[in-house]
């Protein structure tokens, strides 16, 4: 059963494998290197995830084919998407909150790389009704 306390362990390990990426490499590289080497990371911990996933975009009843993709869906339950950029802009977060709304996700979490500390400054969470829904424990 799918349970805050799972939502938030598994977000969790994911921090700490953008953390590990973080301390090998640094700031200052493209998005798509640390793309390849957090795809490495969460596989390593033996989680499922898809990455460049398209999300379906229905606008009033009509599916439209369109060229909206997140970059990693975990466990089928956590929206991540990667930046690196020199700080977490707004439209970031709704981004992560619109793809969130879009998937029926219950978590996202938003990682910037250009940081100097992952944990601290480098990462948003954000949470949604369905998570308020789901049992604590």
């Amino acid at each position: 059963m799918i349970t805050q306390k799972y939502l938030d362990d598994l977000t969790y390990q994911l921090i700490g494998a953008a953390i590990e990426v973080h301390k090998e490499l640094g700031p200052g590289l493209l998005e798509s290197v640390y793309d390849k080497c957090f795809k490495s990371e969460i596989a390593r911990k033996g989680l499922q995830y898809q990455s460049q996933l398209y999300v379906p975009v229905v606008y009033k009843n009509l599916q439209l084919d369109t060229e909206l993709r997140l970059d990693f869906l975990v466990e089928e339950l956590i929206v991540v998407e990667l930046k690196a950029t020199e700080f977490i802009h707004p439209l970031y977060e709704a981004q992560l909150l619109t793809y969130m709304k879009l998937l029926q996700k219950p978590k996202g979490l938003l990682i910037n790389f250009n940081c100097t500390n992952i944990f601290k400054e480098g990462q948003r969470t954000r949470v949604n009704e369905l998570y308020s829904s789901l049992p604590k424990t």
